[in-house]
């Protein structure tokens, strides 16, 4: 008698669940599966959940100008996420020198972390392109994830991502050497792409940063030299011109944008960019609100 009511409360206890996993089963097999299973199981990464590439952009700047970083980290924020893509941006200087600067932008570390400070005298033509490049492979050395590709580019610079890294999708990760040829220069192999924008792969930055011949040639027009450092060593084989899709401001109206746009280049004011912004409907996505009205 005893044991069938223990047996009467056994299913009694049983039944209800089996009928709970019933349900959640055939509702949420998903969910289910990983309440049940996600501890026998690790969790294995896919192809489709790791990025096509890893870039750094090394937005060459200097200490003062905290306007034009804060400019720029909410119009590449704005268009995140990045799909199938790691894209690290970093504020690129020199030494810092005066204590108003070591204050500030230690603030700015602390609040973004998005700042590279190099052992250089500020300069644009003196070395500073150089000194970037040579001192990436010490700084991330030892980590797991390294860089496919690194830009050098500048705050003048307003970068649409989504052609941008389009343009760099199915691109060869060894030997590539990506930019913007001078119009009147050879277009198919480039002897050296402009300054807004370029990009090399890290095993080109690797190689920069131990061979003698950018280190006895770092000073002068920094687009123009580090082609001629690649053209002397027979680097760079892999060049992709991308050619007037980067472009320089050339006034307010639709025309003077290409609607293929990866970059903007001398946007030297605060209307040039408002322009440039506008015209690419950056804030369009504001909703109406009674906090605010334009």
């Amino acid at each position: 008698m005893k044991g069938g009511c223990e047996n009467k409360a056994f299913l009694l206890l049983i039944i209800p669940l089996a009928i709970m996993c019933t349900y959640f089963l055939i509702s949420s097999p998903n969910n289910f599966q990983f309440l049940f299973f996600s501890n026998c199981h690790p969790n294995e990464v896919s192809d489709a959940d790791l990025p096509d590439f890893r870039l750094l952009i090394g937005i060459l700047t200097v200490p003062n100008n905290y306007k034009r970083r804060n400019l720029l980290r909410m119009a590449y924020d704005l268009q995140r996420p990045f799909p199938r893509a790691q894209v690290d941006m970093r504020f690129v200087f020199c030494n810092l020198t005066s204590d108003e600067q070591r204050e500030f932008i230690g603030m700015e570390i602390l609040a973004y972390n998005d700042i590279i400070i190099l052992n250089c005298k500020e300069n644009m033509n003196d070395g500073k392109t150089y000194t970037y490049f040579s001192s990436l492979p010490q700084m991330f050395e030892g980590e797991d994830k390294r860089y496919d590709y690194v830009m050098k580019t500048d705050d003048d610079t307003y970068l649409r991502f989504n052609n941008f890294l389009e343009s760099l999708r199915g691109k060869p990760k060894e030997d590539m050497y990506w930019g913007s040829g001078m119009p009147m220069l050879d277009q198919e192999n480039p002897p050296f792409m402009t300054g807004p924008g370029y990009i090399l792969s890290w095993d080109l930055v690797e190689w920069i940063a131990t061979s003698d011949i950018p280190r006895n040639e770092p000073v002068g027009p920094e687009d123009i030299y580090t082609g001629m450092w690649l053209n002397k060593a027979g680097k760079g084989i892999n060049r992709y011109n991308v050619g007037p899709r980067i472009y320089n401001f050339n006034g307010t109206e639709a025309k003077d944008f290409l609607p293929d746009t990866i970059a903007v280049h001398m946007l030297k004011n605060d209307f040039m960019w408002a322009v440039t912004l506008k015209h690419f409907n950056v804030t369009g996505a504001i909703k109406p609100s009674i906090l605010y009205h334009f």
